[in-house]
């Protein structure tokens, strides 16, 4: 059942918000001369996707009734905490969003670390390893995933569905990801149960994938991340990277920082990313 929008409520709440942040606590640059206090709203705006326009109008008490989508990516652009994100939603006139592991909504906490990481790859996941949120380094070697939908989300789904995914990690590394992917999804599998959206990724893949059930039949379990990767970037080639991995308490997300070694030739290729982004350039 649906509540009524409160526009003044929401505008005051919004405004609150946004000003209680600064602009380094969402990994932006302070800058000079800075008169308002916390966030502009043209910043809200490029953090949550919309247009400055549409955000200055729903904090004018004048704007449409804003949808779930909309309503996430304020949540996550304001670092809302999850009561927080629940009383948004109430006031923009929505239902709160079930609470369950696999609701999507990013924890403030490892989104503060990660708006830090600028110099390294990083990337938040879910208990399906979905990427909710990556920045700018992790999308340049990944690829941009946080816009993919359905079963797509589970990088499981698509490691055992879509061939051309696997390019990131060299060969001779692919059944070891494999294998942290299963163990993976059977522990997120045995925590959410059949009915959950795990379920459903475990029912698709054993049709659909030989590999995927043989290695379901090892009962391997557990949150798999490797001390070390190799990447493949398709210019700049192979980069080698440490893994730490930050969980929340209650182990439904992760941050995954991927850090080359100090001085090394990786450090050199992860550099020259940064610069050049997704621009295609050849390799040197």
């Amino acid at each position: 059942m649906m509540v009524t929008m409160d526009r003044a409520a929401l505008a005051d709440f919004l405004r609150r918000r946004r000003e209680a942040l600064r602009p380094q606590d969402v990994g932006l640059i302070a800058g000079p001369r800075r008169r308002t206090p916390g966030l502009r709203r043209e910043e809200v705006a490029t953090l949550t996707g919309m247009s400055t326009d549409y955000y200055v109008r729903l904090e004018q008490q004048r704007g449409p009734q804003p949808s779930d989508q909309m309503l996430a990516a304020l949540a996550r652009a304001l670092r809302l905490t999850v009561d927080e994100r629940d009383h948004l939603y109430r006031l923009a006139g929505h239902n709160a969003p079930r609470r369950t592991v696999e609701d999507g909504h990013v924890a403030p906490a490892l989104l503060r670390v990660l708006d830090r990481l600028e110099d390294t790859p990083a990337l938040i996941l879910s208990a399906l390893n979905e990427t909710l949120v990556a920045n700018r380094l992790a999308t340049t070697i990944f690829g941009d995933r946080t816009g993919l939908t359905g079963l797509d989300r589970s990088e499981a789904y698509r490691w055992f569905t879509d061939p051309s995914t696997r390019g990131v990690y060299p060969p001779e590394f692919h059944e070891t990801h494999a294998r942290g992917l299963v163990a993976t999804l059977r522990m997120a599998y045995g925590s959410l149960g059949e009915h959950s959206r795990a379920g459903e990724v475990v029912r698709v893949l054993l049709e659909r994938s030989e590999e995927f059930r043989e290695l379901w039949e090892r009962h391997e379990v557990g949150h798999r991340f490797e001390d070390h990767k190799t990447l493949v970037h398709p210019q700049v080639g192979r980069i080698d990277v440490d893994c730490q991995v930050l969980f929340t308490q209650e182990m439904g997300q992760a941050l995954l920082v991927l850090t080359p070694v100090p001085g090394s030739e990786a450090e050199e290729k992860i550099q020259l990313l940064a610069v050049l982004g997704n621009e295609e350039f050849s390799a040197p």
